[in-house]
């Protein structure tokens, strides 16, 4: 995933699959498509949407690409009661969700709306959390880190994207309960997302970001900030990933994938349901969109309409288990 290789692929796919599959038909693809990210910009929901942005566009599944707007607050509940109350029948509205969403929604943090609120649509790639930090900081490894910790759990300010209890923060509390410190007595501060803890993170405000691994590849490839740790199975096999730890290897058996797609309004009617999945399940299958994917930093993870439902029942019952044991909810 060289960045000078990615343009020379992305090129070089664009003349090869343009002309693969028949352009979308005008009179029946939705009228104003909009992608809304439920964040600030920066973060992995608009990497999200703008991947479909360009996806759609290139394989002609959409004639114009469609807008990306923000709308932040609650890392998605804003979005989520927005679209579920004011516009549950746009066909044009997707709405960008991660494993962050489902693990909210699975300590009721989206309000009176729970899983079964919209229409789950597609799943498009994943990535893994991550534990960040600049490139000057005083923590070379995570252990560096979890002694500090131990020693004075409030000495180290942590950004997050969300609150207690969102993934950001579980991510922090699994290394905190690996190491005998209660995740209650670490110091937070609550971030809109991957791009607002960049920021906090470059600008000295906070001293560690809890993350994922798309949203901080730029900031790696730039210099300015390390990964002291990334919560895969085993180490990934990118040539700008490969030297980065897993927490894992480190004697932390903490893995947690960040799965990244979209949803539909609950009143989004089967006909245009059924367009957008069958746009997605040709987008997933071509050559053109793994590029794409891979530019973006994300990994493969495909699935769409009933068995993508079926997943996210399944995690959300999951993350509440896990919630529970935090004390998060009863």
């Amino acid at each position: 995933m060289n960045l000078s290789l990615r343009k020379v692929a992305l090129a070089a796919g664009c003349l090869m699959f343009a002309g693969q599959l028949l352009a979308a038909d005008p009179s029946k693809e939705p009228k104003r498509p909009e992608c809304i990210a439920p964040a600030s910009p920066g973060g992995g929901f608009d990497l999200t949407c703008k991947l479909a942005q360009s996806a759609l566009v290139n394989q002609k599944l959409l004639t114009k690409p469609m807008r990306v707007t923000y709308m932040p607050g609650g890392v998605g509940a804003v979005a989520y009661n927005a679209v579920v109350a004011q516009r549950p029948a746009d066909a044009g509205t997707l709405v960008a969700w991660s494993s962050g969403s489902l693990l909210n929604l699975a300590q009721g943090k989206f309000g009176r709306f729970d899983e079964s609120a919209v229409r789950w649509l597609a799943a498009v790639g994943t990535s893994y959390g991550a534990i960040a930090v600049k490139s000057d900081s005083p923590y070379k490894t995570l252990d560096d880190l979890v002694q500090a910790l131990k020693k004075d759990p409030g000495s180290v300010v942590i950004g997050s994207g969300g609150t207690v209890g969102s993934q950001d923060w579980m991510q922090t509390a699994l290394i905190a309960k690996a190491a005998g410190i209660n995740p209650r007595d670490l110091r937070y501060v609550a971030l809109e997302g991957g791009g607002e803890i960049a920021t906090a993170l470059l600008g000295g405000h906070i001293q560690v970001g809890s993350t994922d691994i798309s949203d901080s590849m730029p900031h790696i490839q730039s210099g300015d900030m390390r990964l002291l740790a990334v919560f895969a199975e085993k180490r990934i096999d990118e040539p700008e990933m490969k030297d980065i730890p897993t927490a894992k290897e480190q004697g932390y058996d903490i893995v947690w994938p960040v799965v990244r797609g979209f949803y539909l309004g609950p009143k989004v009617s089967d006909e245009d349901y059924a367009w957008w999945k069958d746009a997605f399940d040709k987008l997933l299958a071509s050559e053109e969109f793994a590029k794409l994917r891979d530019q973006r930093e994300l990994f493969p993870f495909a699935m769409t309409g009933p068995e993508l439902d079926t997943y996210v029942k399944k995690q959300v019952a999951d993350y509440k288990v896990l919630a529970k044991e935090f004390g998060l909810i009863q």
